[in-house]
C-alpha cells in the first residue's frame, strides 16, 4: 500500500488518501494552517489504527490505546446494551472527527468540515451553517440538511444499501445528525440495519464473512439483494427502523434521522428548518 496522498481540489478544498480512507476537507478562516494540520494528523491515521483491528472488529470492549480508537468505542458504548455492535461501526465519523479536531486546535477557523465518504464531522462558529445534500441510490435528490452554529449537532453520517459497508438492512439510505461524526456514524448503521423484513422471499442474504473475510460483522446475514417490496411492506420496513432512531433520540444519542427506502422517506425530530426541499 502507498503512503497518504495529498491533492487540492477545486473550491479551496483539501483531498486526502490512504487506503481505504477518502477524506474531503473544507475550512473558512485560517485555512493553510488548518490543512497543513490536517495533512499532519493524517500522516499516522492508519499505522495507529491497524495494531488495535482485533480489538475494533470485536463488541465494545475494554478502553482503546489511541485517540482514534477511544473515540470509536465513545460512540459505540452506549448502543452495546441493544444489540450487537463493535467500535468500527464509528470508525470513518471519528477519523473524521480527529482530523477536524487537530484543525481546530491549530489554527483559527470560521467553519470547517471533514467528509469521510459521506461522514461529515463539523465546525460551526456562531453565524455559519453547514448545507448537506441527501441523494437516493440513483441520484435523486431526497433533500438538503442545514445545521447552523446553534444547532447541537457536529455529525451527520449516512449508512445503508448505497454505502461502502455491508448492512444488515434494506434500507437505501438513513442519514442521522448528532453531536459528533463518530456518534452519527454508528446511530446511521444501526438504524439502516434496524430497517428491515426479516425472512422476506424478495430479500437475499449471504453470510457477510463470505463477501468480506476482514469484515466485524462475522457471519451474520448481509442484505445481498432487494427485490419487489410492496408499498406496505417498505412502510413497515421504515417503520421499524424509524421505532430505533426513537429509542435513540429518546436516549440522546441523536439529534435526528431520515431514512428512505424505495423512493419513501420517514424522519425522526428533523424540522422543516433543517430539511428543505431539494
Amino acid at each position: 500500500m502507498t503512503g497518504p496522498v495529498s491533492a487540492r481540489l477545486p473550491g479551496g478544498r483539501l483531498h486526502l488518501q490512504h487506503g481505504p480512507i477518502d477524506l474531503v476537507i473544507g475550512a473558512d478562516g485560517a485555512r493553510e494552517a488548518a490543512f497543513k494540520a490536517a495533512e499532519h494528523r493524517f500522516a499516522t491515521v492508519l499505522q495507529e489504527l491497524v495494531p488495535e483491528l482485533p480489538l475494533l472488529r470485536a463488541p465494545v470492549g475494554p478502553p482503546l490505546d489511541t485517540s482514534i480508537a477511544r473515540r470509536m468505542r465513545t460512540a459505540c458504548a452506549p448502543h452495546a446494551a441493544s444489540g450487537f455492535v463493535t467500535p468500527m461501526a464509528a470508525v470513518a465519523g471519528a477519523v473524521a472527527d480527529d482530523v477536524l479536531a487537530a484543525m481546530c486546535a491549530a489554527a483559527d477557523l470560521r467553519r470547517a468540515y471533514v467528509n469521510n465518504g459521506g461522514d461529515i464531522a463539523l465546525h460551526l462558529a456562531p453565524g455559519t451553517l453547514f448545507r448537506a445534500a441527501m441523494a437516493g441510490l440513483e441520484g435523486s435528490a431526497l433533500g438538503q440538511i442545514e445545521v447552523t452554529a446553534a444547532d447541537p449537532i457536529r455529525g451527520i453520517a449516512t449508512s445503508g444499501q448505497g454505502g461502502r459497508s455491508l448492512s444488515l438492512g434494506l434500507a437505501d439510505s438513513v442519514t442521522v445528525l448528532a453531536g459528533t461524526g463518530a456518534a452519527a456514524d454508528v446511530a446511521a448503521t444501526l438504524i439502516a440495519n434496524a430497517v428491515d423484513l426479516p425472512a422476506h422471499p424478495e430479500v437475499r442474504r449471504t453470510p457477510a464473512c463470505e463477501i468480506d473475510p476482514d469484515t466485524d460483522l462475522g457471519h451474520r446475514a448481509a442484505v445481498t439483494h432487494v427485490g419487489t417490496l410492496s408499498a406496505g411492506e417498505v412502510g413497515r420496513a421504515l417503520a421499524s427502523g424509524a421505532a430505533r432512531a426513537r429509542e435513540m433520540l429518546r436516549s440522546g444519542l441523536i439529534h435526528a434521522a431520515a431514512l428512505h427506502l424505495r423512493g419513501q422517506t420517514t424522519t425522526v425530530a428533523l424540522p422543516e428548518s433543517q430539511l428543505a426541499d431539494a
